[in-house]
């Protein structure tokens, strides 16, 4: 469906929590809206009157955050469980929401009541920020120079930190990432993949599914490792909550971990990277220069976006989340009927976004 908010204002960026969506504006007031489930603040502080907030809304509305220079815009969205996180054009990150675990980059309070505190926090951070990926209840920040510093739940190794410790400071992960420029890192639970400007792919946090049996048969790993997957240079990356998806240069989409792989019911585990036919992604002689330009996944759904602007999803389908006007899984990359040109998808657990453009 078309979101009226969108006619109104020019939206840069959204991202998808469990249940609720932020998405940035090019305007000089208001920077961040959203809507949805609000039980921490993750959407900030939103009230039908005083000291009575609302657990959720239903259309999108404004985020209270400290920029006070009309000329600074939002420039990046991630949204976790139950907190958001975001980056200006001035290079600073900033949180909001739940952070029992130090998700927000702040220090963790005890009894902290979420629901009325809609503090947003300036992570301290001590070089420019590019990009930021949320997964469940942790975060992770890319800087200008490609480093990665991750703050929040680390049980599963997700900070790759080298412990399985929780911490509240967003300090940056070791291992394998030493010296590499990172350019983007997903996840959508506590499974990280992260790719280098050189095209190479690493991966730390939780493997009960094969994700990383390539490097390792414990199923978590707390320190960054390279992924030797032998499928050329990555440029895009995915990771749900069992399955992993990448993207390399030449247009080809691999899969692997446990779930609806993209493949038919005849692949549901694999432990190596496996090739979703071109011709499933909208590649063939009618149109062979429509190859795939981008991953994206949500916790239990995975999609591909293609140069010709169309989008293919395939997984869960709880809600319709898939976008097909049903709510059957599917086992097949299908594509999704939208009437515009796909720029770019945002994923949660039981619903999706896309921003697109007009084919005229």
């Amino acid at each position: 469906m078309r979101l009226w908010f969108a006619e109104l204002n020019k939206v840069t960026d959204v991202a998808c929590g469990y249940g609720f969506t932020v998405m940035a504006v090019n305007r000089p007031d208001y920077k961040l809206f959203g809507c949805g489930l609000n039980t921490s603040s993750q959407i900030g502080q939103q009230e039908a009157r005083a000291g009575h907030p609302l657990e959720r809304v239903t259309s999108p509305v404004p985020i209270t955050i400290p920029v006070d220079d009309p000329s600074i815009k939002v420039t990046a969205v991630a949204c976790g469980r139950s907190h958001t996180a975001f980056v200006t054009s001035d290079g600073a990150a900033y949180t909001l929401g739940n952070n029992a675990y130090g998700q927000c980059g702040r220090q963790v309070l005890e009894r902290e009541d979420y629901s009325s505190n809609a503090t947003v926090h300036r992570v301290p951070l001590e070089r420019p920020v590019r990009s930021v990926t949320c997964g469940q209840d942790h975060t992770m920040f890319v800087t200008e120079c490609g480093r990665v510093y991750c703050c929040g739940w680390g049980a599963d190794g997700q900070l790759g930190s080298g412990a399985f410790d929780s911490r509240w400071q967003a300090l940056p992960a070791g291992g394998d990432l030493e010296g590499e420029r990172i350019v983007q890192v997903a996840c959508s639970a506590d499974c990280v993949l992260a790719v280098s400007e050189s095209g190479d792919v690493f991966g730390w946090g939780n493997s009960e599914y094969a994700q990383f049996a390539s490097v390792t048969e414990e199923q978590q790993l707390n320190v960054p490792r390279r992924l030797p997957l032998g499928v050329g240079k990555v440029t895009d990356v995915a990771s749900a909550g069992t399955m992993c998806a990448v993207l390399n240069d030449r247009g080809e989409v691999y899969v692997w971990g446990y779930g609806m792989l993209g493949k038919g019911p005849e692949l549901d585990v694999s432990k190596e990277p496996s090739l979703i036919p071109p011709t499933l992604l909208g590649r063939n002689d009618f149109s062979p220069d429509n190859t795939p330009v981008s991953v994206v996944s949500g916790l239990y759904h995975l999609s591909v976006t293609t140069s010709g602007g169309d989008l293919f999803t395939w997984g869960h389908n709880r809600h319709g989340a898939l976008g097909l006007g049903h709510t059957e899984d599917r086992l097949f990359p299908l594509r999704v009927s939208i009437p515009a040109r796909v720029t770019k998808v945002a994923c949660g657990v039981d619903h999706m976004a896309a921003l697109c453009r007009e084919y005229i």
